[in-house]
C-alpha cells in the first residue's frame, strides 16, 4: 500500500463503504431518547378520537346563538374525560371544560366568557358562535394508520412526545454502535492528577466520547495505555472481546520510533487501508479493519483528534444507525482575508457571525496551531479549504462546518 496522501473524501468514503446498520432492539419509550428508530412508527389510534372541546365554555347549537343574546337552558355538563350522556336540543347546553367530548346534538362552544348566568339559572350569551368554533374535530391531528415517525428519526423530545400521543410504550431503535476508545503514550495522566515532569493531561478521550454519546453510541473506555506493546496489545484485545463496532486510537500512529500503534494493530490481524490523510489538522489518521471491528486511529493532538472525529468517526456512525451521509458544509463569506493553500486540505477554526439578512461571517481565529483547545473551544466553525485554493479577500466566498 503506497503512502500517499489520501484526499478527505476519498477517506470518508473508504471509511464508510460496506458498513451495515447496527441491529434492531426495542426498549421503552422512557429510555428512547436520541435513539434512532429502526422501523417507522405509525399512529395506534386517532387524535383526538372524537369531537373535543378546544375551551371552556358550554357546548351548543351554533343555530341557537347565531344572534345575541341568545338564552339558554343549562342541562349538564362534561368535564374533560367525561362524556355528556344525553343530546343537546334546541335552545340547550352543556358546561364543557377543554378535552371533554362535544355532546351529541352540539356543534359549537361558546366560551365561558361569552356567557352570563341569569338569576333563573339559563345562560345567556353574549358573543355569536359560528359553526365548529372551538371545536377539535376528530382526527385533527393524526388517525390510526398514519406514519408520522419515519425510520432513521432521531427520538427527542418533540418525537418521544409524538410517539407517546401515537400509543406506543415501546420503540424499535437501532442498537448503540459500541466505541472502544485507548489513549496512548507514556506522557498521559488523566484529569485531576498532579503532573510530575513531563506530563500532560489526557484530554482527547472525553471530547471522543461526548461525540459518540451525543451522536448515540456507547463508549468503552479502556484508559490511557503507556508505550508499551504489551500492554497496547492486551488494550486492542479487549476491545476485541467487547464486542466493540470501532476502535479508536488516540495517538501513537505517526512515525516516530515510539509511535508503534499501527505495528501492534497490525500484529494483531488489522488490515490496514491507509494512515495519511491530505488535510491539516490531522494528517496521520489511520484506518482499517480488525475482524468486524473497525478502526480509527487518530492523532494525539487535541485539536486534529477532534477534528478528525468530526469528519471521520461521526460518519461512520451515522451509517452504524442506518443514517444517510449528508452534505453538513454551508456557504458563508469571509471575515477576513486567506493565504493560498497547499495540497492539503485545510480545517480552519474560525468565529461565525449570522446576520438579519442571511449571510453568515466567517472569521478564522489567529492561531491555528493544533495543539490549542481554547482556540477550538472558542471557534463556532470550521472554514474548509480545499487543496491549492488560492489567495482570496475578505467578502469572498467559502464553505463552512458549523461546530455542535
Amino acid at each position: 500500500m503506497a503512502d500517499a496522501l489520501l484526499p478527505v473524501e476519498d477517506a470518508i468514503s473508504r471509511i464508510t463503504q460496506d458498513v451495515l446498520p447496527t441491529p434492531p432492539e426495542t426498549v421503552p419509550l422512557g429510555m428512547a431518547l436520541n435513539r434512532i428508530l429502526a422501523e417507522p412508527l405509525a399512529a395506534r389510534r386517532t387524535q383526538p378520537p372524537f369531537d373535543v372541546s378546544a375551551m371552556d365554555g358550554y357546548a351548543v347549537r351554533a343555530a341557537d346563538v347565531a344572534t345575541v343574546p341568545a338564552h339558554l337552558t343549562l342541562i349538564g355538563s362534561a368535564p374533560a374525560g367525561h362524556a355528556f350522556e344525553g343530546l343537546v336540543g334546541p335552545n340547550q347546553t352543556v358546561r364543557i371544560f377543554t378535552g371533554a367530548p362535544v355532546p351529541e346534538g352540539a356543534d359549537a362552544v361558546l366560551l365561558q366568557e361569552d356567557a352570563v348566568v341569569d338569576p333563573d339559572g339559563r345562560i345567556r350569551a353574549t358573543e355569536a358562535v359560528r359553526l365548529q368554533q372551538h371545536i377539535r374535530a376528530k382526527g385533527l391531528d393524526f388517525v390510526e394508520g398514519q406514519v408520522l415517525l419515519p425510520t432513521g428519526t432521531r427520538l427527542g423530545m418533540r418525537q418521544l412526545s409524538l410517539a407517546a400521543a401515537l400509543n406506543h410504550g415501546d420503540i424499535p431503535v437501532r442498537s448503540r454502535p459500541r466505541v472502544a476508545i485507548i489513549a496512548t503514550g507514556d506522557e498521559l495522566v488523566p484529569p485531576g492528577s498532579a503532573l510530575g515532569p513531563n506530563q500532560i493531561v489526557a484530554s482527547n478521550s472525553f471530547g471522543i466520547a461526548a461525540l459518540v454519546e451525543t451522536l448515540g453510541g456507547t463508549v468503552i473506555d479502556l484508559g490511557i495505555v503507556s508505550d508499551d506493546r504489551a500492554k497496547l496489545a492486551d488494550a486492542i484485545d479487549r476491545a476485541t472481546a467487547s464486542g466493540a463496532d470501532i476502535l479508536v486510537t488516540l495517538g501513537g500512529a505517526s512515525v516516530g520510533e515510539h509511535d508503534f500503534v499501527r505495528e501492534v494493530l497490525m500484529d494483531r490481524g488489522m488490515d490496514l487501508d491507509f494512515w495519511k490523510i491530505a488535510m491539516r489538522p490531522g494528517k496521520p489518521l489511520m484506518f482499517g479493519r480488525l475482524g468486524p471491528m473497525r478502526v480509527l486511529g487518530l492523532p494525539g493532538n487535541p485539536v486534529s483528534s477532534l477534528v478528525c472525529a468530526l469528519l471521520f468517526l461521526k460518519p461512520l456512525m451515522q451509517r452504524l444507525l442506518g443514517l444517510p451521509l449528508l452534505d453538513e458544509t454551508e456557504f458563508a463569506e469571509l471575515g477576513a482575508p486567506v493565504r493560498e493553500n497547499d495540497k492539503r486540505q485545510d480545517y480552519v477554526r474560525a468565529s461565525l457571525v449570522d446576520l438579519p439578512d442571511g449571510r453568515h461571517i466567517a472569521t478564522p481565529l489567529p492561531r491555528q496551531d493544533s495543539s490549542m483547545l481554547s482556540t477550538f473551544a472558542q471557534a463556532l466553525c470550521l472554514i474548509v479549504r480545499p487543496p491549492f485554493a488560492a489567495a482570496e479577500a475578505e467578502g469572498a466566498p467559502c464553505r463552512i462546518i458549523r461546530l455542535p
